[in-house]
């Protein structure tokens, strides 16, 4: 379990790519990329090369949402309509399918689209109360480098992060 996290501030990409580029070579035993947390104030498409494809569970949840709102979208209209004073007249059908079909569309797109906006607020962490390690400096000009990592790791990643010229290094117990 990781017990410290750790915030370089460089001064320029090239050095925060560089210490990332050996994170991912594995010069600091233990700690691997998936524990890199990359606070920039511009996107750096290059950047994924060395991060790799991190994936979303945003699309598992919209395809939740579309699901539940296609059953109960077809339960819920079918069951008002077969509830609501049957009195079949003449061959007219108790739960006409044409005229369902396009309700139940607009209940799966309905359903969707507050899941996905649910997920969204709940994956992005939007609600978490914010860890104390943070810089302002890096809403302005400079790249932060947070890991997450072990004490024994911690003395040799300070190490690799001078070697790139790190301006400044904040840690944090997170026990």
């Amino acid at each position: 379990m990781k017990n410290y996290r750790i915030l370089g501030l460089f001064n320029n990409f090239e050095e925060a790519f560089g210490a990332l580029t050996d994170i991912r070579n594995n010069s600091v035993s233990g700690v691997s990329i998936d524990d890199v947390t990359l606070n920039s104030p511009i996107e750096h498409p290059e950047i994924e090369e060395v991060l790799g494809d991190r994936g979303t569970h945003l699309p598992k949840f919209t395809f939740a949402g579309a699901i539940f709102g296609l059953t109960f979208g077809f339960l819920f209209i079918a069951g008002a309509q077969a509830t609501f004073l049957v009195q079949p007249q003449g061959g007219k059908p108790v739960i006409p399918l044409p005229s369902n079909f396009v309700l139940v569309y607009e209940m799966l797109i309905f359903f969707a689209v507050w899941s996905t906006f649910f997920a969204f607020l709940f994956l992005s962490k939007l609600f978490r109360k914010r860890h104390n390690l943070y810089s302002e400096k890096v809403s302005l000009d400079q790249i932060g480098v947070i890991i997450e990592l072990d004490k024994a790791q911690l003395e040799p990643l300070k190490d690799l992060f001078k070697q790139h010229k790190v301006l400044e290094i904040r840690e944090e117990d997170i026990k």
